[in-house]
């Protein structure tokens, strides 16, 4: 009999994470939970136990506070049971750089990078010498797109997908595979913390909807899953375009055009 691995999802209590713990459980996925909000953690857990029968445990901690990530760590390198990790937990600023708050702007980047670098520090080694496993990573369209006026929030979506990517350069060939996901504008709470009103948004996507699209590229082992996008073939070309332009460097020459006054 085939044991699945138990799946350790942050930001949990609601929208994607929530998605992504029930659909993990029908799959046959027991669970860690991780979340602030310690009442629906445990109104979630105890759905899923009941509805599909899963071992779900709970894991109250905001990641922002260097002593309940460091348990969150604890419990990834200690606990083999665990071969999955979602990266889910995070957070938006609205408003222009110069009105956001600098502690503010220092909890997001906390949350959104330094926090998911630690818990994927904290879990790879053992994947790579159990030889198998996954790490979700949940980054974003706007960290493609610095047009969109987020600048701190889409600079820390750039930062999830390129080090998914060097992730998976470095993981994949020791057998973990690491995939980043990019929704685009998605109906959950993350938006009306940051003051924006998501509800007024009609061209918002669903969660489920999302989160299904997301489980097709994972079982796919798509290394960058963009639920949003019409057309995949935009992703290949500019995934070569950036080869390309990394082909055309020439460290020790100065271009051309760099080499002239006028």
């Amino acid at each position: 009999m085939t044991i699945l691995p138990t799946v350790l999802i942050t930001g949990a209590s609601t929208g994607i994470g929530a998605a992504y713990a029930e659909r993990f459980a029908r799959r046959g996925h027991d669970l860690v939970l991780v979340a602030r909000d310690q009442a629906r953690l445990e109104t979630l857990a105890a759905r899923l136990r009941q509805e599909t029968g899963a071992a779900v445990d709970i894991l109250v901690a905001d990641l922002t506070q260097p002593g309940d990530l460091a348990a969150v760590e604890k419990r990834l390198r200690e606990d083999a049971r665990i071969g999955t990790l979602v990266n889910n937990a995070g957070a938006a600023l609205s408003g222009p750089f110069i009105d956001q708050r600098t502690d503010d702007v220092a909890r997001l980047v906390a949350l959104n990078t330094t926090a998911l670098v630690r818990l994927s520090s904290a879990i790879a080694p053992r994947l790579v010498q159990a030889g198998q496993g996954a790490i979700i990573n949940i980054s974003s369209v706007v960290g493609l797109a610095p047009e969109f006026g987020m600048s701190v929030y889409g600079a820390t979506k750039a930062f999830v997908l390129f080090l998914s990517q060097g992730l998976s350069l470095e993981l994949s060939p020791k057998g973990v595979y690491v995939q980043a996901v990019l929704p685009a504008g998605t109906r959950t709470e993350i938006w009306e913390r940051a003051g924006i009103p998501v509800n007024a948004m009609s061209d918002f996507m669903g969660v489920d909807e999302l989160v299904d699209a997301a489980l097709l590229g994972f079982d796919r082992r798509e290394l960058v899953t963009i639920p949003p996008l019409q057309d995949g073939a935009h992703w290949e070309a500019l995934n070569k375009a950036r080869q390309t332009l990394i082909g055309d460097i020439r460290q020790a020459q100065v271009a051309e055009r760099y080499r002239t006054t006028n």
